[in-house]
């Protein structure tokens, strides 16, 4: 079935919408990043930069490191970006732009988020690196498609009972990692967990300023949820979509989350910009050294 014009859009150049990129623009391991800023502080460890394109808050460096070919682009912030990024990722290896149809042999991506995340756990450390290995989605973008068998619903359905979710909010939905992407970002430096991703950085993290919070006790009953050993441990505003798509699209995903701030202690990293390079850092050596 070709896809319309209105379904596929496509710039005059015939790159991609959004991204403004065109298929050869991508490698097949990307990198995302919430902060246009920060994708030019992940290709300064490049050792070639091929590319630089940009539009809106969607910046794409490609380039490569140690012999390997990587891309990084900023999402912006929130997961309603992350789908229009995840979708044209996809689009740009799996649709024939010429033909306007989608091809019958499938690419599968490497998509790995660096971003920054605050802790609900006492015991994690500031500055330290968490590996997603479970996101749990607040925002409601995986249940516009047909998701259910992404999803684990065991410990969605867990959370909604602990903390009498209302009605009113969109359905949480729990997504895990790839685990052969996991493996390979792992070390002995870094924690997996569950991480809440949430639709907004003020209410919705149980922040409160001058506006009155709907569930007063959202926050706590987020810390004290447990699923048999395992808890929720850091909140942040991407992971779960980059996970649900990814899922669904046979893409391979891993969020990297650098604990900027501790929201049981009260502490804030002292050095932020110098634990997210380290995390940067971290995260290239183990894309690219094997």
């Amino acid at each position: 079935m070709q896809l319309g014009p209105s379904e596929l859009i496509l710039n005059a150049d015939g790159s991609i919408y959004h991204l403004n990129l065109v298929p050869a623009d991508l490698a097949r391991t990307v990198i995302t990043v919430g902060d246009p800023d920060r994708v030019s502080d992940v290709s300064q460890c490049f050792d070639t930069i091929e590319l630089k394109k940009g539009k809106r808050e969607f910046i794409t460096h490609t380039g490569t490191l140690n012999g390997k070919r990587l891309s990084v682009i900023s999402t912006g912030i929130g997961t309603d970006n992350v789908d229009i990024v995840l979708n044209e990722l996809d689009a740009l290896v799996n649709v024939d732009f010429e033909n306007r149809v989608v091809k019958a042999d499938k690419t599968s991506l490497d998509i790995v988020r660096i971003g920054t995340s605050g802790a609900v756990q006492s015991a994690i450390e500031i500055d330290s690196f968490l590996i997603s290995e479970f996101a749990m989605g607040f925002d409601g973008v995986l249940h516009t498609y047909q998701s259910d068998h992404v999803q684990h619903k065991p410990i969605s359905d867990a959370f909604v009972k602990h903390t009498d979710w209302s009605t009113d909010k969109a359905l949480p939905y729990v997504v895990k990692c790839d685990d052969r992407l996991a493996n390979q970002l792992a070390s002995n430096r870094i924690r997996f967990g569950l991480t809440a991703t949430n639709i907004g950085f003020y209410g919705p993290q149980g922040r409160k300023l001058r506006l009155d919070l709907a569930d007063e006790s959202l926050k706590s009953k987020i810390t004290s949820f447990a699923y048999d050993s395992l808890k929720i441990t850091n909140l942040e505003m991407e992971t779960s979509a980059i996970y649900g798509l990814s899922k669904l699209l046979g893409h391979r995903a891993v969020s990297m989350n650098c604990i900027l701030a501790n929201r049981e202690t009260g502490a804030f990293s002292k050095n932020p910009k110098k634990a997210v390079d380290e995390l940067i850092t971290y995260t290239l050596q183990k894309l690219t050294s094997q």
